[in-house]
């Protein structure tokens, strides 16, 4: 009976982590709307939303990476670097309608580059991923001059207008964030997706091309970062040395936290990624309204890091309890 016991607690227990992510959620907006009303206005929500796009478009690329085991530490220095080319071709006098695809077709490269380094020279995602940080980075440092550069008002128009009263950060998260779903439930490929994340020696035996399936979503990360880097282009609208700071550190907390497993085979764009994201943004709106000191922000929000870090790692250690066989003696 006691195993039992253990088993029916270890579900109650998993059943509370798996919804971690709405109990926080709940918990933050009754914490902060406790203390300010107007942290549940309508109108801040709708703003939160709009400050969450960026990181959540970001996160979103970053699933179909952890989906496979993997990780993509590069997306902040992917961001740094396509803004700072979009950058200096609209101030030499190039289009907006022009930059825009060079920025996705280099965020998309740079995926690439990821996707050899994994695949091809069979290095570790993490290794991978940090040297294209720094390359990003160096690259990006050597573009701009190490100087701030403020953008036209072209793109912060992308960043204002509206689209049938919905602002367009909005709708470009929405529809990456549909696609998204669309793709990792409904096609082959999403479905590979998650087999490579469960075993991929048991995929590459079932016929799945393990190799394609891998360099692929870093493709789709490098190219949600380039995405990403536009949303923050078009509310901020200059491009500043510590552009995309840290921003691989939030789309993981944001991925994890929606319920995406860092060993692969488990989670969700929707709504998963999309309530971690909010859920981040959310913590720093409040943060913000209520006055509190800025010390405090990064103290937090490396507490939320680990908070998701942690439910992963105590979720993943109860479905193994769950599922282990028992071998019974002959």
């Amino acid at each position: 009976m006691r195993p039992r016991m253990d088993n029916g607690r270890s579900r109650t227990f998993l059943l509370a982590l798996n919804n971690a992510p709405v109990l926080l959620f709940v918990a933050v907006f009754a914490a902060f709307g406790f203390q300010s009303d107007r942290f549940l206005t309508l109108q801040n929500f709708s703003n939160i939303v709009v400050q969450s796009a960026s990181t959540g478009v970001v996160a979103v690329g970053m699933t179909f990476v952890l989906l496979t085991a993997g990780v993509d530490l590069s997306v902040g220095a992917i961001m740094f670097v396509t803004a700072a080319l979009a950058g200096k071709m609209v101030l030499g006098g190039v289009s907006l309608s022009l930059a825009l695809p060079v920025m996705l077709a280099l965020g998309a490269a740079f995926g690439a580059v990821n996707g050899l380094l994994v695949t091809r020279l069979r290095i570790i995602a993490f290794i991978a991923t940090l040297g294209t940080f720094y390359l990003g980075r160096g690259l990006s440092l050597w573009v701009t001059e190490t100087r701030a550069m403020n953008l036209p008002a072209s793109f912060l128009s992308i960043g204002t207008s509206k689209v049938a009263g919905i602002p367009v950060p909005i709708l470009v998260f929405a529809g990456c964030v549909l696609l998204a779903d669309l793709v990792l439930r409904r096609t082959p490929f999403g479905r590979h997706i998650y087999a490579v994340g469960q075993d991929v020696e048991r995929a590459r035996k079932a016929g799945i091309r393990t190799r394609l399936v891998l360099g692929s979503v870093y493709i789709i990360s490098g190219l949600c970062a380039a995405i990403g880097a536009i949303l923050s282009l078009a509310q901020l609208g200059a491009v500043s040395p510590t552009f995309g700071n840290n921003k691989e550190f939030a789309a993981i907390s944001a991925a994890v936290l929606g319920g995406t497993s860092l060993f692969g085979g488990r989670g969700n764009v929707f709504p998963g990624t999309v309530l971690g994201a909010i859920l981040i943004q959310s913590v720093e709106n409040g943060l913000v309204i209520i006055n509190a000191n800025p010390y405090l922000y990064p103290l937090i929000t490396s507490s939320i890091i680990f908070l998701a870090v942690l439910t992963d790692t105590t979720r993943t250690t109860i479905l193994a309890r769950i599922t282990r066989r028992r071998i019974r003696p002959a």
